[in-house]
């Protein structure tokens, strides 16, 4: 997410560009104003997003990771399930005539994978919507806010009389957030040979080995890890006492969650931090002078780094006892 500062300058920007195009509309400003207080930095509704998506996939289930491999009528469900999995995450209220009421106002919700193919019904005209889109291959997402006019929509329709805004009127939208960074679906970026071998691996615990082995230094979503591993138990397949921290201590490899310890560590070896249900793998080794003003943390009585492709790999140290992270 961006810095609070760089945040409300485009918001700012979003605010003045949009009522350039379209016109003062207190409405809207109130609902603005007021989704952003609930969400100052758009982590929960990028978070809604990364869950809805996997919820389709149903990757435990499945072993799917790609949004190409759902069915069509799974597809046109997505819409419904960000609708309702937001009304869950905010609170909002059920609207008069639209899906919400947002600060006293009614307000539709649409979603689209492709960008610009919301499907606006005719009933929505006069009304707020509110423009959901996320690309799990671009790993990027979108809010906005409309005010939906007939002059503004694409004069084709489909057999639902659902029409799209015209590409020439999206400039009437007031983003919220724009192009925000998705949090990742790291079975869909990985390398596409480390992801077959993966898979390939024989039970759910060798699989989340070969996961945390192969996929070092970014954060792993415990949808991944219900994916890779297709156990009910798969949170505890990835702990020490016999899952992935015991089985790759003995190669260097630390695996850091949610922990505010753990955190700490990954935040000194300069990794990136895991959010709730995340993981961080790296491995390491022990400082040593050739390693220079590399970052590194204290363990087990001695300091640490992350290991460089020509460094002797040993034993990892223990991790420290945690405290979850607030």
């Amino acid at each position: 997410m961006l810095p609070f500062e760089e945040a409300d300058i485009r918001a700012a920007t979003s605010v003045a560009l949009r009522h350039a195009a379209a016109g003062p509309d207190p409405e809207l400003d109130k609902v603005y104003e007021h989704i952003r207080a609930l969400d100052p930095t758009g982590r929960r509704f990028a978070r809604v997003l990364r869950d809805t998506i996997d919820q389709l996939l149903n990757g435990e289930a499945t072993g799917r990771y790609d949004w190409k491999t759902l069915f069509k009528t799974e597809k046109t469900h997505a819409g419904t399930l960000v609708e309702i999995n937001l009304q869950r995450e905010f609170k909002f209220v059920d609207g008069d005539a639209m899906d919400y009421q947002i600060a006293g106002v009614d307000v539709d919700c649409k979603y689209s994978q492709q960008f610009g193919g919301w499907m606006i019904p005719p009933e929505a005209v006069g009304h707020l919507c509110l423009l959901a889109w996320a690309d799990d291959y671009k790993s990027l997402w979108s809010i906005g806010l409309i005010r939906i006019r007939n002059e503004w929509l694409n004069t084709g329709n489909n057999r639902d009389l659902k029409l799209t805004i015209k590409a020439d009127h999206r400039d009437k939208i007031q983003w919220l957030w724009r192009d925000e960074k998705l949090p990742e679906n790291v079975l869909l970026h990985m390398d596409a040979a480390d992801r077959d071998t993966v898979f390939a691996a024989g039970s759910g615990q060798q699989r989340l080995n070969e996961l945390f082995r192969r996929v070092q230094r970014r954060c792993i979503g415990r949808n991944v890890v219900r994916t890779v591993a297709q156990q009910k138990d798969y949170m505890k397949r990835v702990r020490g006492n016999g899952g992935c921290r015991s089985a790759l201590r003995p190669e260097g490899i630390l695996i850091m969650g949610d922990y505010a310890s753990h955190r700490e560590i990954a935040d000194r070896l300069g990794l990136p931090l895991p959010e709730e249900g995340e993981f961080v793998s790296a491995q390491v080794v022990p400082a040593g002078s050739h390693h220079g003003d590399a970052a590194r943390v204290s363990l087990d009585g001695r300091e640490w780094v992350l290991a460089r492709p020509d460094d002797a790999i040993g034993p990892a140290p223990a991790l420290p006892s945690h405290t979850r992270q607030d």
